[in-house]
Formats: C-alpha cells, structure tokens, sequence
C-alpha cells in the first residue's frame, strides 16, 4: 500500500486542566476537601487564608474598583509584554518558582491583580474551638483529649503492683487489642512475634505463661469483658463480673447462673440469634422457663467492651448546609444557607503578587505567573463547588416542601435526571454534590442522597416515594404487637390496604435497608 498524507476535520471534547479540578473538588467530602485545602496552601505560595492578616497594599482589593491610572497603565502593559533587559524577581521571598507546579496548567499567564484576587467567604466568618485563653484549640489536641480504650487500661495497669516482666506483658496485651476491645491473636501467636527462630522452646512456653497471667490480669479490668478471644468469652465475663457485685438479688443470680451455663455451651451464639429456648434449656440442662428468663440478661450485656470508649467527634458529620424554618403549617418559611464553618476563607497573597507584576521579566516570571493564576483559578473553583451545592440544596427543599412539614411520611418521589433537567446541568454533576454532602435541618441531618427515591405506584394512579414507604414500614413495626410479630408478608398486606402496591421482597429488601431482623427474631422472650 503506497504511504500518503490526508487531512481530517475532527471534532472532541477535551478537559481543561481548571475544569478537571473543578470537578474533583465539587465530589469531595468535608473533610476531603480542607485535606485538599491545606495542600495547595503548602504548594502554593501565592494563596494563603484570609484570617492569616498577610500585609495588604494600597493596591490589593480595597483599591480593586478604583479607575486605573495612565501610568499604571502603561506600566502594566509593559509587565505583561516580558520587554527584555528587566531584572528578575528577587530570590529573597522564600519559594521556589519551579517547585509543586502543576504539569500541564493552562493559564492566562496574568499577573496583574483582580477582585477576585481577594477574599472568599469573608462574609461567613469560621467559628473555632478555643482555650480559656483565648487561643484557638488545635484539632490535634482536641482529639487527645479523648481517653482511648488503651489509654484507660494502661491507667488502671499502674495502680497494680506487679514485676517488670508482668508489667511489660500487660502492656503488650493491652496494645495488642482491637478497637471492640477483643484479642484477636492467640497467646502463642502473640508470643512468636517476640521471639527469634533460634530461641528454644522453653522460652517461648515461659512467654506463653507470663502472656496467660498478664491476660487474666487484663479481663479483671474494667470494662468487664475487655481481653475476651470471641463474643461467648466476651459475655461470659461479663456475668462473672455481674455476679461479683454486691447487693444482686437472689433471683438475680440464679438468672445470671443459667446465663453462664447458656454461654459456656459450644455453638450457643447461634441460638441465641434465633432466641431458641428450647434448644438453649437442653444443651444447658436447664428448663426452658428459666432459659426464657435468662435470656434478657445475655441481651443487655455488651457486646463491644470497646464501643464506648470510640472517639465520636472524630465521626462527627459537619453539614455543608443548614435550613431553618420559620412559622408552622401552612406560613412554614424555610431558608437554606451554606454551613460558614466548612467553608474555606481564602484569598491570592497582595504581597507576593504585586512584587511578581512589578518584577523584571526575569527567569521564572512566567512560571510564577502561572503559579499565580493557579491559586486565582482554585478559588472560583471551589467558590463554585459551594454555589452548586447550594443550588442542588434549594432545589432539594423547595421539591421536599412536604416533608419539612409533615415528616418521612410525605416525601415526594424524585430522582435525581428530574432535578438535573430543573437546574440545566448534568445528572453527574448532581450525583456528585449529593454524595457525601450533609444538610441540616430541623428535622435532623441527612446525606442530600436520603430525599431522592424511586416511585412505588398506588391504587389511586399517582406514586409514593421508596423513602416515604420505608418509614411506613418501620412505623408499621414500631406498632407492632411484639408477642406477635408482622411478617414481610403481612406487612405487604398492610401496605396495599393503604394503596400502595408494595411486593414481599420489596417489603424484605427496605425492612433489611432499615437494619430490622426477620419476625422471628423480632419476637419478645419476656
């Protein structure tokens, strides 16, 4: 085939370095984002907070709106045009041009300063944890304020007094437990970490008998139950520790007796999931009445030791918005806002940008120009996260009008094409401002994803949201006689003598959603 030459006119869409980041930021969690945040003010000497009180010129953005003079003017245009025989920028400011640049950035190459060059989200100050100082608290120390499981055994390992072999032991156990407060390895495997092949048998037995002894040491701490191997350990010693304490009734103990011969039976978890009496009663040789009383004992034990001691703030959910309402009824006025406290106040240096547009063309200008418009095009960035979140957000509330009034039982059927066809953009772009994104309203915090459901049609023609139906259902269970638990299928019925056509495994698949065990389980062993 004889080579050739041809020319084809081709069209494709290509993604500019500011619209990628554009779309990376608007996916980004809370927490995600302030990650990305801190980054770029690390990489970017040109950005920096707004309530970091940088020195600002006459120039900066109090000037931004005032006429430009000729001689300004002309300056500016000779900035921009890179004239030859200019000095370079002085070296003594304390970054490298070259260093954390973007590959690939696309600016305008502009360095003169711009309103927007000032900064964003000045009008929503940032509400920080304090000292009695009047100091900002560091988010490092507010989660050391916070006693760890570990930290709270280890205090109560030194008021015993015990050899320095014992004493390292107990602490190798301790740091060994999981977050549930469980010993997830056996002794031995624990013992084999510390010794080397070469060692003898003897040693690693001797390591063994001091792990044993420093266990029991360990499960005789408080919470009752920490150091258990598995759940039946668990709750086992968590009823010893019951019957040690002084002052339990009789008929107490003897409930606490037969908890202790359930649990002590191999196999036994998984009738006690089922609330199998009569199985529980022979295999602990015990009567099925007095298994029946046992059992609410087992019930209230924990089955986590550790759970409590589980830093909560560290999962606390920060809203992106907040609604407030006014009035009642019908006179009900809601009003959605950005959450101030997520929101980040940033703003390009004065300093550092007027010293880089009075500079002299020098070396690195253009690459500090592009430096410059980086941080320019990360703020309108993300500035733009937060108005399509509140966009998405307003629309969401004015749709879910019904449910800020009357609760879970109104919501309306919507997913999210229809709301992507109401505000003109792109079903991706709302799944990606809903994902991760938290408002707050009276009513409680929600994930933006909880108002969109699927329809579930009904007798009358029209649809009921999935969300809404599945309130039902868990009200419908709450009301439940608990003697006589509702069956998926009966609650099925239910469903469709109020008008909703709502099958079986549907009825399985939202009660499962809503983390409801099966009737059986569901039954009361009182």
């Amino acid at each position: 085939m004889k080579p050739g030459l041809s020319l084809r006119v081709s069209q494709h869409l290509a993604l500019t370095p500011q619209l990628q980041q554009s779309i990376r930021l608007l996916q980004l969690s809370t927490l995600e984002l302030a990650s990305e945040v801190e980054q770029m003010l690390d990489d970017n000497p040109f950005l920096e907070r707004e309530d970091e009180h940088a020195p600002r010129e006459d120039f900066g953005l109090a000037r931004a709106d005032e006429r430009v003079s000729e001689g300004d003017r002309i300056h500016e245009n000779a900035t921009e045009s890179g004239a030859d025989g200019m000095d370079s920028i002085p070296a003594s400011d304390g970054f490298d041009a070259e260093a954390g640049f973007a590959e690939g950035w696309d600016g305008d190459g502009g360095v003169e300063m711009v309103p927007d060059d000032g900064e964003w989200g000045g009008e929503a100050p940032a509400r920080t944890a304090q000292r009695d100082d009047g100091d900002e608290l560091d988010p490092g120390e507010r989660g050391r304020a916070h006693e760890s499981l570990t930290e709270h055994l280890h205090r109560q390992a030194l008021a015993l007094r015990l050899s320095p072999e014992d004493s390292a032991a107990l602490r190798f156990l301790i740091e060994s437990l999981n977050d549930d407060g469980y010993l997830e390895d056996s002794l031995a495997q624990l013992a084999a970490t510390l010794t080397d092949e070469g060692d003898d048998l003897d040693a690693l037995e001797e390591l063994v008998h001091r792990f044993s002894f420093a266990l029991k040491l360990l499960q005789s701490l408080e919470p009752a139950g920490v150091g258990a191997r598995g759940l039946a350990e668990c709750l086992t010693l968590q009823l010893k520790a019951r019957r040690a304490e002084r002052g339990v009734a009789e008929d107490e103990q003897a409930r606490l007796a037969t908890a202790l011969k359930i649990c002590a039976q191999h196999g036994v978890l998984e009738l006690l999931a089922k609330r199998d009496a009569r199985r529980l009663a022979q295999l602990a040789g015990e009567s099925e009445e007095a298994v029946r009383a046992a059992l609410p004992v087992i019930a209230r034990l924990e089955p986590k030791p550790g759970r409590r001691f589980a830093d909560v703030e560290r999962n606390a959910i920060v809203p992106d918005v907040v609604v407030t309402a006014r009035g009642a009824g019908a006179q009900l006025r809601l009003r959605v806002q950005l959450n101030p406290d997520v929101m980040p106040r940033l703003r390009v240096h004065d300093v550092y940008a007027s010293a880089l547009r009075g500079g002299r063309g020098g070396e690195h200008h253009q690459a500090l120009a592009q430096r410059l418009q980086e941080a320019r095009w990360f703020i309108r960035n993300i500035q733009q996260r937060f108005d399509t979140i509140l966009r998405v957000s307003r629309a969401i509330v004015e749709r879910q009008r019904s449910f800020f009034i009357h609760g879970e039982l109104a919501m309306r059927p919507m997913v999210q094409r229809e709301l992507a066809d109401e505000l003109g953009v792109h079903e991706s772009t709302i799944s990606r401002v809903t994902t991760a994104k938290y408002m707050a309203t009276p009513c409680g915090t929600f994930e933006l994803k909880y108002f969109f459901g699927s329809a579930l049609g009904t007798e009358a023609g029209g649809n009921a949201s999935s969300t809404a139906v599945r309130a039902l259902i868990k009200q419908l269970i709450a009301a439940e006689d608990a003697a006589k638990p509702l069956s998926d299928g009966q609650l099925s019925e239910l469903l469709k003598a109020q008008g909703i056509d709502c099958a079986r495994r549907t009825v399985a698949k939202y009660r499962e959603g809503l983390r409801i065990p099966i009737a059986s389980l569901r039954k009361s062993v009182a």
